[in-house]
């Protein structure tokens, strides 16, 4: 196995721009870090769960991983475009209450999102099993990744918590770049 590979894989997959991480940033630009770190939380534990599944699904889902994969992707999208709806339109004058990231939509965001479907569905399978099936060397790349994935997370948090005075400035352009960007990931999961 290419180690090095498989780190850059990881760490540009969960860093680069999607739809959990352009929801964190839009949580914490509109209802603070607090809540990021809740919805990071739970959209952290999906991502692990998710691996999880990856692994010890793989093998016995070769035959219909396509057809899951586009039903995903269809559900996906609509959410996408959903989010992208809810943040185009998001006041944060009203009650940050109903408008605030949970742990549970964290959580249910991973299952939904089709980058992240995708990336823990051929990850497993490319990287892992083809050199390790040992349950005990599965198991650490699934924390590993996770791991990765919540250091992903938490960068998002971050930046949105620097650039938070900035970002509350500009209201109304930053939920419709958001908004956009939601749309624009929507898209080009079939292209």
């Amino acid at each position: 196995m290419n180690f090095t590979s498989f780190i850059l894989y990881c760490f540009i997959v969960t860093f680069t721009p999607g739809p959990t991480n352009i929801v964190i940033l839009s949580t914490v630009h509109n209802t603070g870090t607090k809540k990021a770190l809740e919805y990071t939380y739970g959209a952290t534990l999906a991502f692990g769960l998710l691996l999880l599944i990856s692994a010890m699904l793989n093998t016995m889902l070769i035959g219909i991983i396509p057809k899951i994969l586009n039903l995903m992707q269809v559900i996906g999208s609509f959410y996408m475009i959903y989010l992208a709806y809810q943040i185009y339109k998001m006041d944060s004058s009203k009650s940050s209450e109903k408008q605030s990231g949970t742990f549970m939509s964290g959580f249910l965001m991973q299952f939904l999102n089709p980058k992240v479907v995708l990336f823990t569905m051929t990850v497993i399978p490319s990287y892992i099993l083809p050199y390790h099936v040992k349950m005990s060397t599965v198991t650490i790349s699934v924390i590993v990744i996770t791991i990765i994935g919540f250091l992903a997370f938490i960068t998002w948090v971050l930046f949105g918590s620097i650039f938070k005075v900035f970002l509350q400035k500009q209201k109304k352009t930053v939920n419709i770049v958001m908004a956009f960007c939601l749309v624009y990931a929507a898209v080009m999961i079939w292209i």
